[in-house]
């Protein structure tokens, strides 16, 4: 049996024209995200949809602040900074549309002791990566290409503070999201070792 045709179209793609992405779709999309499984029937999950150039530029220069504060202090030179930074800010200001996954405590349970407070977050951060999946399934199925970022989850304060986000809304996903660039061409998925992947008892 083979990965049905639906889920080997969605692709991880950085490169895209500059053609507008319908609210629309972005909204339809988003909407597949919300049929995602969460803890105790919860949502915990809060979406935010950036298409303009000036919430672009407070993203990318709130992120890109948060990760040079962090390559500093690891005694990453400054020309290397520059370097990573300038990608990740031009990654943002070159998606046609931007979705970003927050986490909220919106419907989860609360104990006395962190080790299974931290259990709980961990079940709404996976129920998140599949909101995120449907999400990106639903963008291909559009034809429209998407990559997943995972850069928020280092700094979901410094994203959600840059977008003026509720308090409660900790971004942990961002979606590029747009028309895929004609010359993109993707690279071959490598062969599934499943002898090393899955273990049957």
């Amino acid at each position: 049996m083979t990965v049905p045709a639906f889920i080997e179209a969605r692709r991880s793609i950085r490169s895209f024209t500059d053609r507008e992405v319908p609210n629309a779709l972005i909204t339809d999309w988003i909407t597949a995200a919300c049929t995602a499984p969460a803890p105790h029937h919860s949502r915990p999950w809060r979406f935010v949809s950036v298409s303009s150039k000036s919430r672009k530029e407070a993203l990318a220069t709130g992120m890109a602040d948060a990760w040079k504060s962090d390559l500093e202090s690891d005694g990453v030179s400054d020309e290397r900074i520059y370097e990573l930074t300038s990608a990740s800010r031009e990654k943002i200001h070159g998606a046609p549309a931007i979705v970003l996954g927050c986490l909220t405590w919106d419907g989860l349970d609360r104990y006395q002791d962190e080790r299974r407070n931290t259990a709980e977050f961990g079940m709404a951060l996976l129920s998140l990566g599949a909101a995120v999946e449907n999400l990106m399934l639903a963008c291909a199925h559009d034809g429209f290409a998407s990559c997943w970022v995972a850069s928020p989850i280092f700094c979901p304060e410094a994203a959600r503070d840059a977008l003026g986000l509720p308090q409660t809304w900790l971004p942990h996903a961002m979606v590029v999201i747009g028309e895929a660039a004609p010359h993109y061409v993707g690279r071959p998925r490598p062969p599934i070792p499943l002898e090393d992947l899955h273990l049957g008892l």
